[in-house]
């Protein structure tokens, strides 16, 4: 299917967030994915990602994930420069403005005439916990979350009771948790963890752990593996084609 891409400044009550859309170039309404980056924004592995979501048939939306810490349009490269500067946004941008994100997007995608008003999420690493953050919004009927981070020990900054983990059991969407054996930013432990919390909260969700390190999406670096990153495209289409219909 083919695609076209457009740009979307957004506000939300923490400032103006750049927002790229990417859906398909027929008429017609369809399912809406916000699709969340890694700490660098949305570099061309991401944009790549995004253009691929929506040619199977949904509107993709690539939020700026650290709009109120960077001027509009910062892409950070992957380097040791980019990664501490994405790190220090990472850890500098509390979790409730990201859900004050999460509900601008939705109400931007359901007053546009080509969406439905059915809203999933997905993301990778820090967007991987973002999507599922974003999953405690009841608007969110689905996260896809591939290898994300920091949801286990708690070290993005929030309210008091307000991290993620704890609050799992808010979550009524699906869940689809995807990790990487070899990834060193989320260990065995803090897998563990992860698993027996949604376990308790009785949550709807599939596990699945693969072969792979961290950032294996991502079709740069040497990290990538490219037949693991075709199986996780195939799933989550599946998985949004069944929970946003």
């Amino acid at each position: 299917m083919i695609t076209k891409t457009e740009v979307h400044d957004i506000t939300t009550p923490t400032g103006v967030m750049r927002t790229t859309l990417y859906r398909p170039d027929i008429k017609g309404q369809f399912a809406t994915i916000i699709f969340y980056s890694e700490i660098f924004q949305q570099t061309a592995p991401i944009a790549r990602s995004a253009a691929i979501l929506a040619g199977h048939g949904f509107v993709v939306l690539v939020p700026e994930v650290f709009h109120e810490l960077n001027p509009i349009g910062t892409v950070l490269a992957y380097d040791e420069a980019g990664k501490d500067k994405g790190n220090a946004d990472k850890w500098a941008k509390p979790l409730e403005h990201h859900d004050s994100d999460t509900c601008a997007l939705v109400d931007f995608a359901r007053s546009q005439s080509f969406c439905s008003d059915k809203v999933g999420a997905m993301g990778v690493c820090i967007g991987g916990h973002l999507a599922y953050r974003a999953a405690l919004n009841p608007d969110i009927s689905g996260a896809f979350c591939l290898y994300p981070t920091d949801i286990h020990s708690n070290t993005l900054p929030c309210q008091a009771g307000n991290d993620s983990l704890t609050r799992s059991g808010d979550i009524k969407g699906e869940l689809v948790m995807v990790f990487g054996k070899q990834d060193p930013h989320v260990s065995k432990e803090g897998r563990k963890l992860i698993y027996q919390q949604l376990e308790q909260v009785n949550a709807n969700f599939t596990w699945l752990e693969v072969n792979a390190q961290h950032a294996f999406m991502r079709d740069e670096g040497e990290r990538y593996d490219a037949a693991i990153a075709l199986q996780m495209y195939l799933q989550s289409v599946a998985f949004f084609q069944r929970v946003l219909n």
